[in-house]
């Protein structure tokens, strides 16, 4: 069998009409997938540098200013130094607990970002259940710091484990609770739908006037979770060292203050979702449809805006875990549990009790 030029050019042009087609698809795969990936890089890199130019404000001193144009940069010089430095690891210490710890702690957080609505149609999982999920994934990552701590064979670590476990029990319970009166408000567990409720009457709408003791347990149960001042005992420099982190060097000691700001930049969307009506303006629904021609403008950019004012809320309320960082001093182990046990869950349970009688009264 003969086969002239013309064929043979022929099937070179459909097998890279196949080899185009299959990459095509293979990018389209990856993009939703490295896309969150990179905003969420950009978002802790933000934060670090707001962390930084806020502090020294506060401390009437300079911040970082020759890393990039304001400093901006400080925070990958940082994480470029932290990938060139050797990684130790413990002569007696557990190998394997020792290296999964900070890798879970990082990982159950960042799956926390797939129920978080930016915008409606920006959410990664949109799923019925999705305030539970969050709460779920994101009791793991103490166990992570838990393992770190027994891993390093050091007392201080591992008293900075067990530190952070009890912390996560004492204030993971009335943050549920909180969470419970708001899906009760709402009539739904999604992230999405909770948002949507909250759109009704713009800013009078928004769930903080509506639950302003579930949003001061809230504020203050994340501000445990995330481990912040006053809340930093699991770390506390003149008692531990430095934690659970004592041992670590190099990438591995980079992933703790990772996971730290990404679980901030978490929370903070959270409060933004639940409390401050998401992605919504503080214009009500019936205002904007009755006086304002944008809706062909804002439908082709309704992802965008969404996102952008989501990030701004987000953004704003960050100021107030950063500045109590530099303000109020850290408390001691015994207040941080009776604050949680004694004070936050029987309020919180109140709180719950009130609400689901105020949403039986109205049917």
């Amino acid at each position: 069998m003969i086969i002239d030029r013309t064929e043979v050019q022929d099937i070179n042009s459909f097998s890279r009409l196949d080899f185009l087609k299959e990459a095509y698809e293979i990018i389209w795969i990856l993009i939703p997938i490295f896309t969150p990936v990179l905003g969420i890089t950009i978002g802790v890199l933000v934060i670090v540098w707001l962390e930084r130019e806020i502090s020294a404000g506060l401390q009437q001193r300079i911040g970082p200013e020759y890393a990039g144009p304001l400093g901006v940069l400080q925070a990958l010089a940082d994480g470029a130094k932290l990938l060139f430095k050797e990684n130790l690891f413990p002569s007696r210490g557990d190998t394997r607990l020792f290296s999964i710890g900070p890798s879970i702690a990082v990982i159950s957080i960042l799956v926390s970002y797939s129920v978080v609505p930016f915008s409606s149609r920006l959410v990664l999982a949109d799923l019925n259940i999705g305030l539970f999920l969050w709460i779920a994934i994101s009791s793991i990552s103490p166990i992570g710091l838990l393992m770190s701590g027994y891993g390093s064979n050091n007392k201080y670590s591992f008293l900075g484990g067990l530190r952070a476990a009890a912390q996560s029990i004492s204030y993971e319970i009335p943050l549920t609770l909180c969470v419970l009166s708001i899906s009760l408000l709402s009539n739904s567990s999604s992230t999405v739908d909770i948002v949507e409720a909250q759109s009704k009457y713009g800013f009078w709408g928004w769930n903080l006037w509506r639950q302003p003791i579930g949003f001061i347990i809230f504020l203050i149960s994340s501000l445990a979770e995330c481990e912040r001042l006053p809340f930093d005992l699991p770390e506390a420099e003149e008692e531990l060292v430095a934690g659970y982190q004592t041992e670590y060097s190099g990438i591995k000691f980079g992933l703790f203050y990772v996971a730290s700001y990404l679980n901030l930049l978490v929370s903070s969307l959270f409060v933004t979702v639940l409390y401050l009506g998401g992605w919504n303006i503080s214009i009500p629904d019936i205002f904007v449809s009755e006086f304002f021609e944008i809706n062909k403008t804002y439908g082709v950019f309704e992802p965008t805006i969404d996102m952008f004012i989501t990030l701004a809320k987000t953004y704003l309320f960050l100021f107030i875990p950063i500045t109590t960082r530099w303000t109020l001093p850290r408390i001691r182990m015994d207040q941080l549990l009776n604050l949680g046990w004694k004070f936050l869950l029987p309020i919180s349970l109140g709180n719950l009790l009130l609400t689901t009688s105020s949403q039986l009264f109205s049917l």
